[in-house]
C-alpha cells in the first residue's frame, strides 16, 4: 500500500495503513454510544424512570425534530471550520465529551430524583438526551465527511468499510458482550438502575479511547491541501440544504439505501427483540444470546472480505446489491423457521443441555440461515458510509463546492432518524401484546409476542433490504464513475492552483476525455 499522502499527479490522495486503521474507529466510538443509549434508552425510561413505555420509547424519535435543526447547522459550522486543529478534530473531541457527560447524568444522576416528582424525571430525561443528540451530530458527521480527506483512492476506499466494521466491532461488539454480563450483577437485570450506573462509565471510557485513536488516524490529512478543488472552506447558506439534496441524485439513492440497511440492522439487534426471542420464546436467554452473537460475528468475517474484494474490482453499489440479496433470501429462510416454532418439540432453539451438546435440526437451519443473513447484512450495514464520500466528491465535481460537514449530517439525519425509529416501533409492537413495560429476559412468553418476534426480527428488515436494492438500483456512482470523477477533480484543482479561476476550471474539464493524457 502506498505511502503516500499527497494527492498526486492523476488526484489520487492516498492514506497510509494506520490512518485507514485508526480514523474508522470514530465510528467504533459512536457505536458505543448506539448500543449505550438507542439499545436500552426506552427501557431504562419505563423500567428505572418509571416512564409511560410508549413516552420513552416514542420520544427517541420525536427527538429527531431536534435534529431537523441542528444537523443542517452542525454541517455548515462544519464546512465553515479550519482553524489551528483542523476542520474535523475539533467536533470529533467536543462532540465525544458532550456525549460522556450527557449520558453519565442520564444513566446515573436521574435515577436519585425521587420517584414522586415525575415531571422532574420526564424534564430530566428529555433535556440529557437532547444534548446527547447534539454530541452525537458532532461526531457522527465526522466519520462520514473526514473520508473526504483521508483517501478518495477507489482501491482504499472500500477498505474503509472492513476498518470501519471492525472499529464498529471494538465498539459495539464490546458493549454487547459487557452488557449480558453486568446485567447478570443486579436483581431485575436490564431493569436495574445499578445495571446502567455501571455500564455508562464502561461505555465511556471505551467511547473516550476509540475517539483518542480517531484523532492520531486523521491528524495529518486534516488541513486545506486536501479540502476539495481549491482548499477553501465553503460558505453555503443553510437553505441550500434542500438544492442539493435535490440536484445530487446519488445522495438521494443512498439515504434510501443507508436508511433501510440500518433500520435492518439496528431493529433485529435491538435488545427487546433479542429478549423476546432467546428469552421468552426459546426459554434460555442466557444460553443462546451470545453464542448467537458470536456466531455472527464469525459468519462476517469471510463476507467482509468478499465486500472488499467485489467493491474493489467492481465499485461499491456492486458490493452493496448483491450482499444485501443474500441477506434478503437468508432471512426467508429465518422467517419460516420461525414461523414454524411451537409446532412441536423439536421447533425451538437449542444448543446446550444438562448433557452437553443439544443440537436438533432446527437450530442447525437457523444457524446456517440466521448465520450467512446475519454475515452479509452486517458486512454491508456500513457500506453506504464511505460512500458518502463519494457522494461528496461526486457533488465537488458537480458544482464546485466542498461541503463535506453537510453531506455527512445530510446522511447522519436519516441515520439517526431510522436508529431511534427502531425505539419507537418495537414500543408500538410490544404494546400489541398487552405489555404495560418493554419484556426483559426474565419475562415469561405473553401470547402473540412471536408474531411480534417475527414482524421485528425478520419481515421489517426485508421489506428495508428491498427499499435498499430499489433505491441503489439506479445509482450512478459506479466503480469507473468514481474513476472519471476523482481524475477532473484534480486536474480542476492543479489549474486552480496555478492561478485559474474555479469557474474557468469548471467550464474547461467536465468528462475525463477532455483531460490531458496524464490525468486519464
Amino acid at each position: 500500500m502506498s505511502e503516500k499522502t499527497a494527492p498526486n499527479a492523476n488526484g489520487m490522495n492516498r492514506a497510509k495503513l494506520y490512518q485507514l486503521v485508526l480514523f474508522p474507529l470514530n465510528n467504533g466510538a459512536t457505536n458505543v454510544y448506539y448500543v449505550l443509549v438507542l439499545s436500552y434508552i426506552a427501557t431504562f425510561g419505563s423500567k428505572v424512570l418509571a416512564l409511560s413505555m410508549l413516552f420513552a420509547s416514542v420520544m427517541v424519535t420525536g427527538m429527531r425534530l431536534l435534529d431537523a435543526v441542528t444537523d443542517p447547522i452542525i454541517g455548515a459550522l462544519m464546512d465553515r471550520t479550519n482553524g489551528k486543529f483542523g476542520k474535523f478534530r475539533p467536533f470529533m473531541v467536543i462532540g465525544n465529551l458532550i456525549m460522556a457527560a450527557s449520558i453519565l447524568a442520564l444513566y446515573c444522576l436521574t435515577p436519585k430524583i425521587p420517584a414522586s416528582a415525575t415531571a422532574a424525571r420526564y424534564v430530566a430525561f428529555v433535556a440529557l438526551y437532547a444534548v446527547w443528540v447534539i454530541g452525537y451530530t458532532f461526531q457522527t458527521s465526522c466519520t462520514r465527511s473526514g473520508q473526504t480527506v483521508l483517501t478518495n483512492d477507489p482501491k482504499q476506499r472500500p477498505l474503509f468499510t472492513i476498518f470501519n466494521t471492525v472499529g464498529s466491532l471494538l465498539g459495539m461488539g464490546a458493549m454487547q458482550f459487557f452488557a449480558p454480563i453486568l446485567a447478570k450483577r443486579f436483581e431485575g437485570g436490564y431493569a436495574s438502575a445499578g445495571f446502567f450506573r455501571t455500564l455508562a462509565p464502561v461505555g465511556v471510557v471505551i467511547s473516550l479511547l476509540l475517539t483518542c485513536l480517531a484523532v492520531i488516524g486523521i491528524w495529518e490529512k486534516d488541513q486545506p491541501k486536501y479540502f476539495g478543488i481549491g482548499g477553501s472552506t465553503e460558505k453555503v447558506k443553510i437553505s441550500q440544504y434542500i438544492r442539493i439534496i435535490k440536484e445530487n441524485t446519488p445522495m438521494q439513492r443512498l439515504m434510501v439505501a443507508g436508511a433501510g440497511c440500518k433500520l435492518a440492522l439496528s431493529i433485529a439487534t435491538n435488545t427487546t427483540v433479542l429478549c423476546m426471542l432467546y428469552g421468552c420464546m426459546m426459554g434460555n436467554y442466557d444460553g443462546l444470546y451470545l453464542p448467537m452473537m458470536v456466531l455472527g460475528y464469525v459468519f462476517s468475517v469471510p463476507f467482509f472480505l468478499l465486500t472488499v474484494r467485489t467493491s474493489q474490482k467492481h465499485g461499491q453499489k456492486t458490493s452493496l446489491m448483491k450482499y444485501v440479496t443474500v441477506a434478503l433470501v437468508c432471512y426467508v429462510g429465518v422467517f419460516v423457521l420461525l414461523m414454524l416454532w411451537g409446532k412441536g418439540d423439536g421447533f425451538t432453539l437449542s444448543i446446550l443441555g444438562e448433557n452437553g451438546l443439544a443440537l436438533n435440526l432446527y437450530t442447525v437451519l437457523f444457524i446456517a440461515f440466521f448465520g450467512v443473513g446475519y454475515g452479509a447484512y452486517y458486512a454491508t450495514a456500513d457500506m453506504p458510509i464511505p460512500m458518502v464520500a463519494d457522494c461528496s466528491d461526486y457533488e465537488t465535481y458537480r458544482s464546485g463546492n466542498y461541503i463535506p460537514g453537510i453531506m455527512g449530517t445530510l446522511f447522519s439525519l436519516v441515520d439517526k432518524l431510522v436508529s431511534s425509529l427502531s425505539a419507537t416501533v418495537v414500543g408500538i409492537a410490544v404494546s400489541f401484546v398487552g405489555l404495560q413495560s418493554l419484556p426483559t429476559q426474565y419475562d415469561p412468553y405473553t401470547p402473540g409476542m412471536n408474531v411480534v418476534v417475527i414482524v421485528l426480527f425478520c419481515v421489517i428488515p426485508m421489506v428495508a433490504w428491498a427499499a435498499t436494492l430499489i433505491a441503489m438500483k439506479g445509482y450512478a456512482l459506479t466503480g469507473e464513475k468514481m474513476k472519471e470523477i476523482q481524475a477532473v477533480n484534480a486536474c480542476r484543482r492543479d489549474a486552480v492552483a496555478n492561478g485559474m479561476s474555479l469557474e474557468d476550471a469548471m467550464q474547461k474539464w467536465q468528462t475525463l476525455d477532455q483531460l490531458p493524457e496524464s490525468y486519464r
